[in-house]
């Protein structure tokens, strides 16, 4: 009986390669891919995906029980969590200086470098730093933490096209990379990559994220947007082919599956373990879709999707 031959795809483009760290500290190097995730046999998959835990500048409020019981007292010092996400296998720290959100603290520059000198001092690692969401607080932490963490290579985010000119400005000044986020909407992530190279950024220097659903929220849509991204990228363009980041943590935490325990069906079964599935899920799925980056919060997580992570990167998976 005849072999049957598998169809191969020839892509004729690849994910650019984007670095995070250096000068003294680990680097971590993601992209690169000359195909679909996992496709082992279709094209290069020189690096793994990774994992970054996200830690806040203050201790979070509205977070699970679940949470706060995993993380304990390090939840009040970002230093002592950054530390302790790094010996719970983090990549990366993704650090969100949360407390310059107008609404929760309303911090502003000076707090925000004593806080990324602090975590940067703590770990060796990479970090990506994130703003409050509020595009002006952003402009004016991000610029502060970038000054900080100049020749440390981190991530900036969010940059959108708001404030895209002041964070590209920023991560050209001091060398980091900006992490471009859109609405989920393949064209809108795609031009705001043309707009932050027209502005003098590397294509080495940008990270995209689309915006991530989460489990029964909206996964199905973004992982199809994803895809389109990554099938694009593979198909040459290069506007497209920037490695994705998604923060598959904060998205599934805030959902009522995975944040409350009373008044839910019996049915749901044990809130911690459907509340871990919900961020694994959400994870993996956008592993599939492409990520390179997931940004999550319970150590739980880590160890599970690590594991995943080492079967479908082994070529006789």
């Amino acid at each position: 009986m005849a072999a049957v031959e598998v169809p191969i795809e020839k892509w004729t483009g690849k994910v650019h390669e984007v670095t995070l760290g250096g000068n003294g500290r680990k680097s971590v190097v993601v992209g690169g891919e000359s195909t679909l995730p996992f496709l082992h046999f279709e094209g290069s998959l020189p690096r793994r995906p990774v994992i970054a835990i996200e830690v806040r500048d203050s201790e979070p409020k509205d977070w699970s029980p679940h949470l706060v019981d995993a993380w304990g007292d390090v939840l009040a010092d970002p230093a002592a969590w950054a530390k302790k996400a790094m010996e719970y296998g983090a990549d990366i720290i993704a650090l969100s200086l949360r407390s310059a959100h107008p609404e929760e603290g309303n911090t502003g520059a000076d707090e925000a470098r004593k806080n990324v000198d602090k975590v940067l001092s703590a770990v060796d690692i990479p970090l990506i730093i994130y703003g409050p969401g509020v595009a002006e607080k952003d402009n004016e932490v991000l610029v502060a933490a970038s000054d900080v963490a100049k020749g440390q290579r981190v991530a900036l985010g969010n940059c959108e096209e708001k404030n895209h000119r002041t964070i590209a400005a920023t991560c050209i000044a001091d060398g980091h990379v900006a992490i471009g986020k859109t609405p989920i909407e393949i064209n809108l992530a795609k031009q705001l990559n043309i707009l932050l190279c027209d502005v003098g950024l590397s294509r080495d220097s940008i990270l995209m994220d689309p915006t991530t659903g989460a489990l029964g929220y909206g996964l199905e849509y973004t992982y199809s947007v994803m895809e389109r991204l990554r099938l694009a990228a593979l198909g040459g363009d290069a506007m497209t082919a920037m490695p994705m980041i998604c923060t598959a943590g904060e998205e599934s935490w805030r959902q009522k599956e995975a944040k409350f325990a009373e008044g839910m069906p019996e049915a749901w079964g044990d809130h911690l373990e459907r509340a871990l599935t919900w961020e694994e899920i959400t994870a993996f799925s956008l592993f599939a879709a492409g990520a390179d980056i997931m940004v999550v919060r319970h150590p739980g997580t880590v160890e599970r999707m690590k594991a995943v992570i080492d079967r479908l990167m082994s070529e006789s998976a």
